[in-house]
């Protein structure tokens, strides 16, 4: 137990490691000896975990895809598990899931590197972060225009643009300036659009 342990407690320092340095350096320029040395691993350790930084980058984002669908939740438009539909109020959902997508970007290593990952070059991911973020904003706002909580003439499709754009212009800028990822500035932001998108009358939401 205790030798599995110990393997368990080098998988997720060899890929805290890797997320950090994927973070700020780059696929390209991210090495597996600066990855080892600063999980404080042998380079044995971590090729008995991980093969090359290909099978490190794949884990990183495939543990990311996970942490984003634990803050997302299932497609507000479609059923859930108990067979009900999604949120009664989805752009109140909307905008409490982008906060704590936000949230979670700032303290969440792994979360972070998935999406920045997503955006190199180099680098042939197999997991897109940014559209599956896409397609759920879609289908908050697809449950939106079913429950009549659009403004008259919103079509879902353009408002998709909008949110999705701003968020996630948000998260890359955020990636030099935490302060891009900050709760007030992503309320501004909330409080610029939602006038916009929601029927007159409607009261404020949380979040903005």
């Amino acid at each position: 137990m205790a030798i599995q342990e110990r393997a368990v407690r080098t998988r997720a320092a060899v890929l805290r490691s890797a997320a950090e340095i994927f973070d700020t350096d780059g696929f390209v320029s991210a090495s597996l000896s600066a990855i080892a040395q600063r999980a404080g691993v042998s380079s044995g350790a971590l090729h008995f975990h991980f093969a090359n930084k290909g099978t490190l980058a794949e884990a990183i984002e495939t543990a990311a895809e996970q942490r984003l669908r634990r803050i997302t939740g299932p497609a507000p438009d479609g059923p859930q598990d108990d067979g009900s539909q999604g949120e009664l109020d989805p752009i109140q959902n909307l905008v409490e899931t982008s906060h704590h997508l936000f949230d979670r970007l700032t303290t969440d290593i792994i979360l972070r590197a998935g999406f920045t990952l997503g955006c190199e070059p180099a680098w042939p991911s197999p997991v897109d972060l940014h559209g599956q973020w896409r397609d759920w904003i879609e289908s908050a706002l697809r449950r939106a225009s079913q429950l009549g909580a659009l403004a008259d003439g919103t079509k879902p499709e353009d408002v998709v643009t909008v949110v999705a754009a701003s968020t996630v212009g948000f998260e890359a800028l955020g990636r030099k300036d935490p302060v891009w990822l900050s709760q007030q500035r992503l309320g501004q932001f909330w409080q610029f659009i939602l006038p916009r998108l929601v029927p007159p009358g409607t009261g404020p939401l949380k979040g903005t």
